[in-house]
């Protein structure tokens, strides 16, 4: 049976080549696309929209949007504006952000878990177009608000909602009011395990089962016939990630002490000089460790722990030099 894979794309190509891979992909039998809304460089749903104009059958997800800058009012419009483009194509990915980012543009991240929770059923509520929501929580407030249709059937919109979960309580929230997952990457395999217990608590305590979960699993796949060009692409990204978001490093299973090493040269927002030098910090063992980077075998083998330990779908960010080998390299996959 062929494995679902998916391309996952962020700011590391221009949208004119991240609209040809996407078509690639397509080409190749890929499942899905996703498009990161990648720090404050790029906004995920304008090249969303061109990948859903340019391709006719892949899923188009974002990952992912965070839960705190768009009004819940806002991101249903939205989407249900990509699934006019895309029909039965849209995922919509919600993640809590991060500091300092989140901190630096005045937005202090109290009690993310009640504020997933009440975007998620407020948008959930708003695209199921079945007359005036109104919603009195504690961070959302909408007073008979619905999508306002005039030249349109106000029918209900097929957009699944996938939650960015990283930490356990939110994984274990996300099997009670996620559609899917959208799983963490720079993590080793085995931190999977312990997400599919929280996803499994939270499901079964709702009468869902872990198998109603959709798990897709963002993972850098760095692919080239010369294992250190492969390994080098995906070091800076890993070191990166590594030095800014705290979720990330508390989740990637890296030693505290090679954490603060590379803290003590980058945080947010950093220079490309600066992450440089701290990838110099980052040995292959811990860049094989957190990605599928190397040969097309070593990136498939890599790929296929994650798999074993809960992802239903890889989505592959591309880094090597080429993108086309990795496409190639997982199409009509059957690890």
């Amino acid at each position: 049976m062929t494995q679902p894979v998916g391309l996952y794309l962020q700011d590391a190509h221009s949208i004119e080549e991240a609209i040809g891979f996407a078509q690639a992909a397509e080409a190749k039998g890929f499942e899905s696309v996703w498009q990161a809304d990648s720090r404050l460089v790029r906004e995920c749903c304008v090249p969303m929209a061109a990948f859903a104009a340019k391709t006719s059958s892949v899923k188009i997800g974002s990952g992912v949007i965070d839960c705190w800058t768009r009004n819940p009012a806002r991101i249903a419009s939205t989407f249900s504006t990509l699934d006019d483009l895309a029909p039965g194509r849209i995922i919509l990915g919600i993640g809590a952000w991060w500091d300092p980012l989140a901190s630096k543009v005045g937005v202090d991240r109290k009690r993310p878990l009640r504020v997933m929770r009440e975007v998620v059923e407020s948008v959930r509520a708003l695209l199921r177009c079945d007359g005036p929501v109104t919603y009195q929580g504690d961070y959302v407030q909408l007073d008979g608000v619905e999508l306002d249709y005039v030249h349109q059937e106000r029918a209900a919109k097929d957009v699944p909602i996938y939650i960015g979960a990283t930490g356990m309580k939110m994984m274990e929230l996300t099997g009670k009011i996620g559609d899917g997952v959208v799983l963490n990457y720079m993590v080793e395999p085995a931190y999977n395990l312990r997400a599919m217990e929280a996803l499994e608590k939270g499901a079964h305590s709702v009468g869902k089962d872990l198998e109603d979960i959709d798990r897709p699993q963002l993972i850098v796949c760095s692919v080239d016939e010369d294992r250190q060009a492969a390994l080098d692409a995906a070091r800076l990204l890993l070191t990166q990630y590594l030095g800014q978001q705290p979720h990330i490093m508390a989740a990637s299973g890296v030693s505290e002490e090679l954490l603060n090493k590379i803290h003590e040269v980058l945080s947010w927002p950093a220079t490309s000089e600066q992450i440089k030098a701290a990838s110099k910090l980052v040995p292959d063992e811990v860049v094989q460790r957190c990605t599928a980077s190397g040969t097309p075998e070593e990136a498939k083998a890599k790929v296929k722990e994650y798999i074993d330990a809960g992802c239903t779908s890889p989505i592959l960010y591309p880094l090597g030099p080429d993108v086309q080998l990795m496409i190639d390299s997982f199409s009509d996959w059957k690890p």
